[in-house]
């Protein structure tokens, strides 16, 4: 079975949309249709597939890594990390990021990230991120405008679709929730501004 067919197997299999997979992904969901009708995603891509669906990349294009080794009934060993929770982000008013040293969250190792923290809000329930959920985050400064950072702003943590406009010097964070306000940052403004990293997946609590 080659990564289309694949792709839209176990899409099926989970009862996820196109849209849904590609909000997950971050793509367009005129894009997911390309994904199951011949086109290739990038390696990155293929590593947010991975794990949305929990399975590994070389699964997904077909391709049995090498030197892995077998287990009875042709199963294969679950590979996994500890990511360390770093604390809570806000998901609706920016709040204080505390540390919770020593918790760890246990992720399949194709997930690349650097830490973790937990929302608290509902302004990101449009991307599915609930109060309560864990939201991985892989460090770096920048991030391509529409999506999703973990943002200090002051001392302050929150959780949102980042859009920066250098030729106006405008920064703006956008919920997922029209219940919200966008937050808009300009100037001297941006001096206070600090990305943490960009969300690359998210783990739902048990409800």
């Amino acid at each position: 079975m080659d990564f289309s067919a694949k792709l839209k197997q176990l899409r099926k299999e989970r009862g996820i949309t196109q849209e849904q997979l590609a909000k997950r992904i971050g793509v367009e969901r005129s894009t997911v249709g390309k994904y199951e009708t011949g086109v290739r995603p990038s390696m990155e891509v293929l590593r947010r597939i991975s794990t949305v669906f929990d399975v590994s990349v070389d699964y997904l294009i077909g391709q049995e890594p090498v030197g892995t080794s077998r287990v009875p009934g042709n199963l294969l060993p679950l590979e996994t990390k500890k990511v360390p929770l770093l604390g809570r982000i806000a998901c609706g008013q920016p709040l204080f990021a505390s540390e919770e040293h020593g918790e760890f969250i246990v992720v399949p190792d194709t997930l690349d990230a650097d830490f973790c923290l937990r929302a608290q809000g509902d302004s990101m329930v449009g991307a599915r991120i609930l109060d309560g959920d864990i939201v991985f985050i892989r460090r770096q400064d920048t991030v391509e405008n529409g999506q999703i950072a973990a943002v200090l702003i002051g001392d302050e943590a929150t959780l949102k679709r980042v859009y920066y406009y250098p030729e106006s010097e405008k920064l703006i964070l956008t919920p997922e929730n029209p219940a919200y306000e966008p937050l808009v940052y300009m100037g001297e403004e941006l001096g206070e501004i600090r990305i943490i990293g960009r969300a690359v997946a998210f783990q739902s609590v048990i409800r």
